[in-house]
């Protein structure tokens, strides 16, 4: 009976703390499909992180595959309205406007 709980104990303690890529990477802006995977992978070819967060990426990233793949009709219909969204095409549409009317020459001094 103790194996049976502690095995059901470690299974759900995966499950419940596998896809935190998947996880994270859906609570931002819109990041494209399996945009948990696409994050794990940078996270793994990054020279800058050490080698115990590469092993729980790796660890991590058949959870956060399969998360991504269940969130899939999620990526593909959403619409994204974060503030992060908003800011770039705010800044794309000034920098379209500065193209086309260039700003003053300033008068020399």
């Amino acid at each position: 009976m103790k194996n049976v709980l502690l095995k059901v104990a470690i299974v759900s303690g995966m499950v419940t703390l596998g896809g935190c890529s998947s996880v994270m990477s859906h609570t931002g802006g819109k990041e494209g499909l399996y945009p948990g995977t696409r994050a794990s992978s940078k996270m793994l070819m990054d020279d800058d992180a050490n080698l115990a967060v590469k092993s729980l990426v790796v660890l991590d990233m058949p959870f956060t595959a399969v998360a991504d793949t269940l969130l899939l009709p999620w990526d593909m219909f959403r619409k994204d309205n974060s503030v992060k969204s908003r800011v770039e095409k705010a800044e794309e549409a000034n920098l379209a406007t500065n193209s086309v009317i260039p700003p003053a020459a300033m008068p020399a001094p």
